[in-house]
């Protein structure tokens, strides 16, 4: 009880201190990206992961590293909690404000700044989400391949480390960023990283702030990593006896080299899960692997004989293949 007491005692003391530098936020950004209705801050206590959120005191709408920077540097100033929200779909967390204060919602910070074909990389606001990001890129043959299933922006997944079914050909969001712009919680702003593939000079601050969580930065600006657009894909569904014998081929798999973009592993009840749910009454309740390839035609088709061999040695039945996207 002691401790439930001081912690509504701290919120108390912290809600006094933002509705005292209101006027002082109100010089930084305009009246209508400023917002303290219950609404809105219900909106920004949680994520997914959670079923009960904490309320921050106030939500601001930044738009520039400026706006951020000097918002950072009042909160500092005033020992005010900061806590920066994208999209909201994380499961981790951490956008909760246990400690109220101010939550900075940097969806508004939606601008795609450049594209570079040729060095295939890019670089964009933190509130650009990954979908308006391929959709942006639509005509340039390439595309942004770091899946997490939700379509969330890309501060929040680099905040996250987000990773996704294609991980196991493309990377997380550790091997796709190769900088970032953060602004520090005294309000400093800086660069880290650059376009370079390699290099070995100097601290790695990108990895550091990468999967932080905004603990040590706020997140404003990414550049990131690109790939070419695969010329076909195909994807294929296979079941088997036990778990054992999916693991060893994705094991196996892996092992002979071949450029998977996605494969991943349902067990038994997981499957009667989704059956039940979504009334996939094509499957039964085994284990099963879904895989992805990406590539030359050519190559797909080759590979794909090949995984299909390795899954009849190892006791898969009924696979079956998808080339349309409709599929």
């Amino acid at each position: 009880m002691g401790l439930s007491l001081a912690h509504a005692d701290r919120r108390a003391e912290t809600a006094g201190r933002v509705e005292d530098c209101l006027p002082r936020f109100r010089e930084v950004l305009p009246e209508e990206r400023i917002s303290t209705t219950a609404a809105v801050r219900e909106h920004h206590s949680r994520g997914e992961g959670i079923p009960d959120g904490a309320l921050p005191d106030l939500v601001l709408f930044p738009e520039t590293n400026d706006e951020v920077a000097a918002i950072a540097r009042l909160c500092n100033d005033h020992l005010i909690p900061v806590v920066p929200f994208g999209t909201g779909t994380s499961l981790e967390g951490h956008v909760a404000a246990v400690a109220g204060g101010v939550c900075l919602d940097l969806s508004r910070m939606d601008r795609v700044l450049e594209v570079s074909a040729e060095g295939l990389d890019c670089r964009v606001q933190a509130g650009v989400t990954r979908g308006a990001l391929n959709t942006h890129l639509r005509d340039t043959g390439l595309h942004f391949p770091i899946d997490p299933g939700a379509d969330c922006s890309i501060g929040g997944m680099a905040a996250t480390r987000a990773s996704g079914t294609a991980a196991v050909r493309y990377g997380t969001m550790r091997e796709a960023v190769l900088g970032l712009t953060v602004v520090t919680p005294d309000g400093r702003c800086i660069r880290t990283g650059t376009r370079a593939r390699k290099s070995a000079t100097g601290y790695d601050l990108v990895r550091l702030f990468v999967g932080s969580e905004g603990t040590l930065g706020i997140i404003t600006e990414v550049q990131l990593r690109l790939h070419g657009r695969p010329a076909a894909e195909r994807s294929a569904v296979c079941q088997f006896p036990t778990v054992a014998d999916a693991v060893a081929v994705a094991v196996e798999v892996l092992q002979t080299g071949i450029p998977i973009a996605r494969i991943e592993l349902q067990n038994e009840m997981q499957i009667r899960m989704a059956i039940k749910y979504n009334g996939l009454d094509d499957l039964t309740a085994a284990p099963t692997l879904f895989m992805d390839f990406h590539g030359l035609p050519d190559a797909v088709a080759e590979e794909i004989g090949v995984v299909a061999g390795i899954c009849t040695d190892h006791g898969g039945g009924g696979m079956r293949w998808a080339e349309s996207a409709e599929d």
